[in-house]
């Protein structure tokens, strides 16, 4: 009985300690980013929320050919020509040879042949056509080479360093290249256009009046919940390209990934990484556009105060279960002097976490304060000063 006691008791200990040794490795693996358990077979892939923060990466800056992927650019230059009033997606496209000649996923375009502006940017958008896509850029820039020119210059305004195109389509030329970093950069711009998005949205159109039926390489509009763009892309040098969005509860999530080896495993790797942010982040909303946020006074003016207002909707992606310590400050001067116009930013409203920076926004003039004339300002002044009296 004393052995069997003995051994009870060596026995308690020992699962004693194991448990105790645990502790810290199982304390370890809860501190461990899940990024550190994320795996792709992308030879160069990212994961970005539509403010710009990156969740993960991989090889994010490697220059590699994007294959269609290109067009994610050619349809944001067609976008904003359009909201621009340079163009009109009613306008009559002339094709021409060189539109003609392209090969590769195309939409049969013949020499000669008009169609309207937007059904070749549906065209370029759904099914990626190479044939499209000069079409709609000799249209818009009168030449392949002036359209390139306009990319390349587009890529240097939004900071792009790893980005270089030769080719308005994405088939195989010298010199032409992307990473998934500046790929997802070009793809944060293009979510914030509804046209655009609309566009890519498209899950199936019919182009000649119902005689060919366009159907969006796009998988993830059918199999992935909030789904709604942007861009495949193939070669044989690309090997499968795509550039995903994606929105659930407030939260939109990019995702890029470069040079996967076999069919639809670019789609495959995308869905993993959205569902890994998904699983792992949230939307925090801080402020909505137009949110009177600070009053300030105003000297000198025909009103003796301004609101300023939120510039636009702000929303910070957090990790889930870290929305807790969240601090707003609005950093604007206490006194403005008129004239004040309206739109014009004159403070920001910035978002703190533990002493770093985690957002913020620009906070603007509700409306114009016109400065007050020279008798106003005097009556004003006695009007002070009568009113301290009393």
């Amino acid at each position: 009985m004393y052995r069997l006691g003995k051994r009870l008791v060596i026995f308690v200990l020992v699962v004693f300690l194991i448990n105790m040794l645990m502790v810290p490795v199982l304390a370890a693996e809860k501190r461990a980013p899940a990024s550190a358990q994320l795996e792709t077979t992308a030879s160069s892939a990212i994961l970005m929320d539509s403010n710009g923060k990156v969740l993960y990466e991989k090889n994010p800056h490697k220059r590699l050919p994007p294959a269609s992927v290109t067009k994610i650019m050619t349809l944001l230059l067609a976008v904003e020509a359009v909201e621009a009033g340079r163009a009109h997606t009613t306008d009559e496209v002339i094709v021409s040879e060189n539109s003609w000649k392209q090969g590769g996923s195309q939409i049969w375009l013949e020499p000669g042949e008009k169609m309207t502006l937007q059904e070749l940017m549906i065209a370029i958008a759904v099914v990626s056509a190479n044939d499209a896509a000069v079409a709609v850029m000799e249209h818009l820039y009168g030449s392949q080479e002036m359209a390139v020119a306009a990319m390349n210059k587009k890529a240097e305004s939004l900071g792009l360093k790893d980005t270089h195109f030769n080719s308005v389509n994405g088939l195989p030329t010298p010199d032409h290249y992307m990473s998934a970093y500046d790929t997802a950069q070009i793809a944060k711009e293009a979510v914030r256009h509804p046209l655009y998005m609309e566009l890519c949205g498209i899950k199936e159109y019919w182009l000649r009046n119902g005689k060919n039926w366009l159907v969006n390489t796009n998988k993830l509009l059918w199999w992935y919940k909030g789904a709604d763009g942007l861009k495949t892309g193939w070669t044989e040098e690309a090997q499968y390209c795509f550039a995903g969005t994606a929105q659930r509860d407030g939260l939109r999530l990019i995702s890029v990934v470069f040079a996967t080896p076999e069919p639809r495993s670019h789609l495959r790797e995308s869905m993993k990484l959205m569902d890994w942010g998904f699983a792992n982040y949230m939307a925090v909303p801080i402020v909505k556009q137009g949110e009177v946020l600070e009053r300030i006074k105003v000297t000198k003016g025909t009103e003796k105060e301004v609101q300023l207002v939120a510039a636009q909707d702000l929303s910070l992606v957090v990790g889930k279960g870290q929305n807790k310590n969240l601090q707003k400050k609005v950093v604007a001067e206490t006194t403005l002097t008129a004239p004040v116009t309206q739109g014009q930013k004159y403070g920001e409203l910035v978002v703190m976490n533990d002493g770093k920076e985690l957002g913020k926004v620009d906070l603007i003039a509700e409306k114009t304060v016109d400065k007050a004339s020279f008798f106003r300002i005097i009556k004003n002044m006695f009007n002070e000063l009568f009113a301290i009296a009393h």
